[in-house]
């Protein structure tokens, strides 16, 4: 079974690039972030005809998070992190596909640094650590995957100083990524690619994808229950180079 996350950056203005990749790659469940669509104006009909089945809370300009399963429909179980009632932020949905449960994470950026988006971004991580810790206790199937705004290391950004005041590499955001690995969840890619890069994100700015000057920002964690049945990871790195295509590259993983 295969599983990506890919932060689509805008599903409609990027379907074309979409539905190329899911032709060619056919992973069984998708997680999407950052729709920047409404739910009324999710592409659901493209995504069936490319064969999956599809659930997504949408919002107006912003977030967006979705989840996709091939010849399948997600069984939906959650569209908001819990923890806090007045966040109305669509970055959190949750389903049940094939016996996995499965989430599309968009975790908030959190710049500027320091300030209220920070804190909002530390915020979000403690009660996704918190909902984390309660999946683990049920033990089963579970698959954290989403973009999460975090290069967690040294090796997951490329040599450089430019970014040392951005939220994406600050030591707390680093230690928050940490501590919700340290719970017991697997870093999937990280785990079968301990010494390669595997950025999954590369800026449109500065000519950053020719220079391949990436940072991994998409992980897939996974809980005790299925991480022995991880067989292969990696990142769809060609589809970045793609004219009209998001900043981002769909990481994957396969399970035996």
């Amino acid at each position: 079974m295969k599983i990506a996350t890919f932060n689509i950056n805008n599903v409609n203005r990027r379907l074309p690039n979409l539905l190329r990749w899911l032709r060619a790659a056919k992973p069984e469940i998708v997680c999407l972030q950052e729709l920047k669509s409404t739910d009324a104006e999710f592409p659901i009909q493209a995504i069936e005809k490319a064969g999956y089945g599809a659930v997504w809370r949408g919002q107006k300009t912003w977030n967006g998070v979705a989840i996709l399963a091939r010849n399948a429909e997600p069984v939906l179980t959650r569209t908001a992190l819990p923890g806090d009632r007045n966040d109305d932020e669509a970055r959190y949905i949750e389903a049940a596909v094939n016996g996995i449960l499965v989430t599309s994470i968009y975790l908030p950026n959190g710049n500027p640094q320091p300030g209220p988006k920070f804190d909002y971004k530390l915020d979000w991580f403690k009660r996704l650590r918190s909902h984390a810790a309660k999946l683990l206790k049920q033990d089963i199937p579970v698959v954290l995957a989403g973009d999460y705004n975090v290069a967690p290391t040294a090796s997951d950004i490329y040599p450089t100083k430019s970014w040392d005041k951005d939220a994406l590499i600050q030591p707390k955001s680093r230690a928050a990524f940490k501590a919700l690995v340290d719970q017991g969840w697997t870093d999937a890619i990280r785990t079968l690619h301990p010494s390669k890069p595997m950025f999954t994100f590369w800026d449109y700015k500065r000519n950053r994808w020719p220079r391949d000057a990436g940072l991994r920002l998409d992980h897939l964690l996974l809980s005790p229950a299925i991480a022995p049945r991880l067989i292969k990871a990696g990142v769809d790195r060609k589809i970045r180079g793609e004219e009209g295509a998001s900043d981002h590259a769909p990481a994957w993983i396969v399970l035996g």
